[in-house]
């Protein structure tokens, strides 16, 4: 059955929806697991999609997320901004505000926005700014508008989120090192696992990492980068595994540096729609130990944060 998009809106044409009736994760999670990587978008009824999207997504509301939570076995979330929202951060703060503590949110901010509204983002939960690179899905925003902006949430204690795709990482260098904030790189910076664990490519992230302490890595997604498979269906527990070994390199060599999140809803994939229940399920190939799967899952967004409890 077709998840609607209420509102005035017209699902982009092939959208996929989100997967319902998501397994139960063979992998129990450890006590406290964040879900450090997820979206709402909408109801389109409630909180419109910005004029300026790339595209039109189903809706996927707050409740919906929190009841995937709660069936994965994870306790908290992160809710990042979803690009069809713009800088409208109304749906993500709405979701953070309903959770009773239990989700933090990532923004998207433009450099007009107040102090004062910075500070009404913090006290709903907010903890850092997402600054996307990714041409097809944002227009672009002058790197001294971004910079400014990155100084500006550094005073909140906040940290700065970068989605970019591994060909642009050469000509970003100088613009991530130079951000005064810890910095978290959406989905390892979304290497071509075509190219293999040891390609040049990834060895240039692996150093950028290497490098620069204050740079994390969310070890996501590999719905998304896999070429080969096999999918997230149908029971499958040896899902993406040509993206195994990248996620466990991250993990081992950087195990206080590394977040995992589900990205549900999923926006803007095209091959499948994967089970939520198999993908919790890729944990423990990339994380393999307990020690790591607490790190990944509990230590370090907990730190990031909730640092108060952590």
């Amino acid at each position: 059955m077709s998840t609607p998009t209420t509102g005035d809106f017209t699902k982009t044409p092939g959208w996929l929806d989100w997967y319902s009736g998501p397994s139960r994760p063979r992998f129990q999670l450890p006590a406290g697991a964040v879900d450090a990587h997820c979206h709402v978008f909408g109801p389109g009824a409630e909180f419109p999609y910005a004029p300026e999207r790339k595209y039109t997504p189903c809706d996927a509301s707050k409740q919906q997320l929190f009841a995937l939570r709660d069936h994965l076995g994870f306790a908290r979330n992160v809710i990042v901004q979803a690009t069809c929202h713009g800088a409208d951060n109304r749906a993500m703060v709405d979701a953070c505000l309903a959770s009773g503590g239990r989700a933090r949110g990532v923004a998207t901010v433009r450099r007009s926005i107040t102090d004062d509204e910075l500070h009404q983002l913090h006290a709903a939960g907010v903890r850092g700014v997402r600054f996307n690179f990714v041409k097809r899905l944002v227009d672009f925003t002058p790197k001294d508008e971004l910079m400014e902006i990155a100084g500006r949430i550094a005073q909140l204690g906040w940290h700065v989120v970068i989605y970019f795709e591994a060909v642009d990482l050469p000509e970003l260098w100088d613009f991530f090192t130079a951000l005064p904030t810890t910095v978290v790189v959406d989905h390892m910076g979304r290497p071509d696992v075509r190219q293999g664990v040891e390609s040049a490519e990834f060895a240039l992230f692996l150093k950028f990492m290497r490098e620069h302490p204050n740079v994390w890595s969310k070890v996501s997604c590999p719905e998304r980068l896999s070429v080969t498979g096999p999918h997230a269906l149908h029971g499958e527990q040896a899902a993406y595994r040509d993206v195994v070994p990248f996620a466990r390199r991250v993990v081992e060599e950087f195990p206080d540096r590394v977040l995992w999140g589900t990205d549900w809803p999923h926006p803007n994939l095209k091959d499948h729609m994967p089970d939520d229940g198999l993908l919790v399920d890729f944990i423990p190939h990339i994380a393999p130990t307990a020690e790591l799967q607490r790190k990944l899952l509990v230590d370090n967004p907990m730190r990031l944060y909730w640092p108060q409890e952590a």
